[in-house]
């Protein structure tokens, strides 16, 4: 009895200091990882948003569920410094400084996404224009996209004093998240509407068009902004022009008459 009792001791001792110090499983150190994530989220989120939003995120009279809206949603609204939205808002909130790191973005987009289903954050292969079909690309925008944003990005107005704004200098895995979670005004283009494929292709069309290094092919682009600049730009110069040409020739044949 006393050697079992010894063996039963030992077996005791050696099964616990295994696991104490045994290496925790990749599996288990994520999980545990992403419950600190949401933890420190919801603290976040119960300073930041919850005056608006709700403790639960169920929304109120002020802003609107969260539930579902997933954690890209956050990353975009809150990495673009729309959100936290001042107390008093116009028609449109607008893009502003950003208040909250990276590190705190995603705990609060952890904590979101832990209220109910939603699109999750996309990564670098996702959103990178590496091996994309730039022209693919303009097609796809100027048929979804440019109605509003106009046919180079430069964005654009709509009505009752809201805006499409421009995506000139607008990070690519913004862009990305924007297509797929439709911020604000503009309508949401899931994969099954729009591909990750040709999420790369207008990615990659955008970066083409907005690059220092594209030049204009017809020369002076007057701005980008499509036919209201370029009517403006014949109005003025192209009209005023031939008026001053008719004003010179009346002038001229005047005084031949009277010499």
């Amino acid at each position: 009895m006393a050697a079992l009792v010894v063996l039963l001791l030992a077996l005791v001792c050696s099964g616990g200091l295994y696991a104490v110090f045994a290496p925790t499983s990749k599996a288990e150190a994520d999980t545990t990882a992403q419950s600190l994530a949401i933890e420190e989220g919801k603290k976040l989120y119960a300073v930041g948003c919850a005056s608006c939003h709700g403790t639960g995120g169920q929304g109120t009279s002020d802003g609107p569920s969260l539930v579902g809206v997933g954690a890209a949603a956050v990353d975009f609204q809150v990495g673009t410094g729309r959100m936290p939205a001042a107390t008093s808002q116009g028609p449109q909130v607008p893009e502003k400084k950003n208040i909250y790191s990276q590190a705190e973005i995603d705990q609060l987009a952890a904590y979101i996404a832990s209220l109910g289903a939603g699109p999750s954050i996309p990564t670098e292969e996702q959103y990178s224009p590496e091996g994309a079909d730039i022209a693919k690309g303009g097609e796809l925008f100027r048929t979804n996209c440019a109605q509003c944003h106009n046919f180079t990005g430069k964005g654009g107005a709509l009505t009752h004093g809201k805006y499409a704004p421009s995506l000139e200098g607008v990070s690519q895995k913004h862009i990305y998240e924007a297509m797929q979670t439709g911020p604000q005004n503009m309508p949401s283009f899931p994969d099954t509407t729009l591909t990750e494929k040709n999420k790369k292709d207008i990615i990659a069309y955008l970066d083409a068009v907005n690059s220092e290094k594209t030049e204009s092919p017809g020369g002076l682009e007057l701005g980008g902004l499509g036919p209201v600049s370029e009517g403006l730009f014949g109005w003025i110069f192209g009209l005023g022009g031939l008026i001053a040409v008719a004003v010179w020739v009346a002038a001229r044949t005047a005084k031949a008459k009277k010499s």
